[in-house]
Parts: C-alpha cells; sequence; structure tokens
C-alpha cells in the first residue's frame, strides 16, 4: 500500500484515522441497557418525615436492583418495566396498588399502562378495584386480547379469568391516604393534589428495544369513575425503539390534553429533536407549571428526569456506571 499511496498518502491515511478516533471518544457513551423510574412529581421531600423519606429511598433503591438485575443478565425491557412497577405498586408509600387514594366514594380504583417498543404493542387498564398489580393486567391486554384498553367491571373480569390476583379493597387502603381523603372530602372546586405519587418505569435491554409502563391510584376524591393519564397510551405512556420510551406523573388530565408522552417521541422523531429537548419543551413550555414530570430514556440510552413541580421521586441506572435516587428537587 505505501508503494501505490506513496508516503505522503500513507501520512494521510493516518491522519484520517487518528480524526475518526478522536471524533468518537468525543462521542458520549452508549449505554448497554440503561433503565429509570419514578415515584411520582409534587411532593416537597423536605417535609416528609425522616421515616417517610428512607421508605421512599429503599423502595426506589430496591426497584432499581429489581430492573438492573434482569437488564444484566440480557433479560427484556418489557420485563425489566413490569417487574419494577410490580414492586412499587406493593409499597404503601406510594399512590398506585397498596397506597392508591381514594375516590369520593372512598374507594380504590386503579390504572396502568405498558408498551413495547418494538412493535408499539401496549396494553391498559383503568379504573380496576380488585387487582393487587395492574401492571401485569395490564400486560395481559396486551398479549392475551386484541384491544388495547380495558375499564371498569370488564377489566376486573377480564383478570379473574387470566388468574391474577384478586384482593379486597380494604388491601389498598393506607391511613396516610385515608387520613388525605378525610382532610380533602369537600375540597374548593379548584384545588389540585399535590401528592402526584403516580408509579412508572422505562427501560432500554441489551438487543436495543425500548418499553415504558405506568400505574397509579389517581388523585384523592377523584370522581367515580375518572381516568387520568396513566392508562392512556400517548398521554402517560409511550414507547418506540426508534426514539424513546416515556412515563409521566402529574395532573393528568393536562398530560392528555397534550398528549405528552407521544408529543417527546414526536419531537424526536419528526423534529429531530434530542431528548433533552423534547422533554424540556414539553414540560416547560407545553404544560403549566407545577403540573408534573417525566422520565424517558432514549435508544442511545440516555436518560432524563425532569419535572416542573417542586420535586419528583426518582431513580435511574445504566451499564456505564451511571446510579441514582433522587426525592427531592433539581
Amino acid at each position: 500500500m505505501m508503494t501505490f499511496l506513496g508516503r505522503a498518502g500513507f501520512l494521510l491515511l493516518i491522519g484520517f484515522a487518528a480524526l475518526s478516533d478522536a471524533s468518537s471518544a468525543a462521542e458520549p457513551q452508549k449505554a448497554g441497557y440503561a433503565l429509570a423510574l419514578h415515584g411520582g412529581a409534587g411532593d416537597n421531600a423536605a417535609k416528609l418525615s425522616p421515616e417517610e423519606r428512607q421508605g421512599r429511598e429503599a423502595t426506589l433503591r430496591k426497584g432499581l436492583e429489581i430492573g438492573i438485575e434482569i437488564l444484566e443478565r440480557g433479560g427484556a425491557s418489557l420485563d425489566a418495566v413490569e417487574q419494577v412497577i410490580r414492586h412499587l405498586e406493593d409499597d404503601p408509600h406510594f399512590n398506585a396498588g397498596r397506597g392508591a387514594v381514594f375516590n369520593a366514594d372512598g374507594g380504590h380504583e386503579l390504572d396502568a399502562s405498558i408498551m413495547d417498543g418494538r412493535d408499539k404493542s401496549c396494553g391498559a387498564v383503568a379504573g380496576v378495584r380488585m387487582v393487587k398489580n395492574p401492571i401485569s393486567l395490564a400486560r395481559l391486554v396486551m398479549t392475551e386480547t386484541r384491544h388495547v384498553l380495558l375499564a371498569g367491571p370488564g377489566a376486573d373480569r377480564f383478570a379473574k379469568e387470566m388468574n391474577v390476583e384478586q384482593v379486597e379493597q380494604d388491601y389498598f387502603t393506607t391511613p396516610f391516604q385515608l387520613e388525605r381523603f378525610q382532610r380533602k372530602a369537600k375540597p374548593p372546586a379548584k384545588e389540585q393534589d399535590k401528592h402526584m405519587g403516580t408509579v412508572g418505569c422505562v427501560a432500554l435491554d441489551r438487543r436495543g428495544n425500548l418499553a415504558a409502563g405506568t400505574s397509579t391510584g389517581g388523585v384523592t376524591n377523584k370522581k367515580f369513575g375518572r381516568v387520568g393519564d396513566s392508562p392512556i397510551v400517548g398521554a402517560g405512556t409511550y414507547a418506540d425503539n426508534n426514539t424513546c420510551a416515556v412515563s409521566c406523573t402529574g395532573v393528568g388530565e393536562y398530560f392528555i390534553r397534550h398528549a405528552i408522552a407521544h408529543d417527546v417521541h414526536a419531537r424526536m422523531a419528526y423534529l429531530d429533536a434530542s431528548l433533552e429537548g423534547a422533554v424540556r419543551h414539553v414540560l416547560h413550555e407545553t404544560l403549566e407549571p407545577n403540573t408534573g414530570g417525566l422520565i424517558a430514556v432514549d435508544k442511545s440510552g440516555r436518560i432524563v428526569l425532569d419535572f416542573n413541580t417542586v420535586g419528583m421521586s426518582r431513580a435511574a441506572a445504566d451499564s456505564t456506571g451511571r446510579y441514582e435516587v433522587q426525592l427531592g428537587g433539581k
């Protein structure tokens, strides 16, 4: 090759190779896997008791470990999302599953959704009353029916057909949520629930597949039958392998009106926006202040955790060594 190119040509090739290596080194390191989870936006962590803070941090950390273990051994992002959210649903510190808020009738109605970024398959349930882990029922809607969303008595009936674990309504009742319900039994017409303990998870696995899921009990004293954004694919949950996976938390009506989760994807797909840019726009330009937050991961494993409230419970980890658990503000 030296004879054909000559010494100058050979040195030129070396120079191009060096430039290429330098360019590669300057690019952000891509993660083989990535995981993020949230326990809701809206809380002021400074006002939590030491016991509450320790409990929430421990649950978020354990959820992170559950997801990491699945992804590290080559497991699917969809499995990681489901298992992490099941763990969060079982913890009374969050407004999902065990710690779900009360509706205006003094009962509990739970919502959840899950989405597979490979083919945009998705499943959701709304207003279920007897299902211990709504996120798993949502996945069964995705895999065992031709539908996307089942609601109310029909969803509970489907849960029985699928032998999903059932519980009585009092399983969801916690002293904390009961006290909040009694205090807000007759709130002002425009009062917003500032404790948004919705839970969610997004993940990228080693095969490059993205997944997202969200689960909630809604808002305290909500009208019987009210459905927020968590079980609405495109509003509270979205995943597409070509762009990102998103899980939202906040005042659901705003997220539904603006299709927030899908808008993050759309800005990346159609405007070539970065994940950071897309999330920043929807949270700080589209939405009103103090309405919520979201977690997202893109196809390269970049993670964004952002919110326009006083705080958001959140955690994230990836294969490059990132590991964080936070309850407070930014």
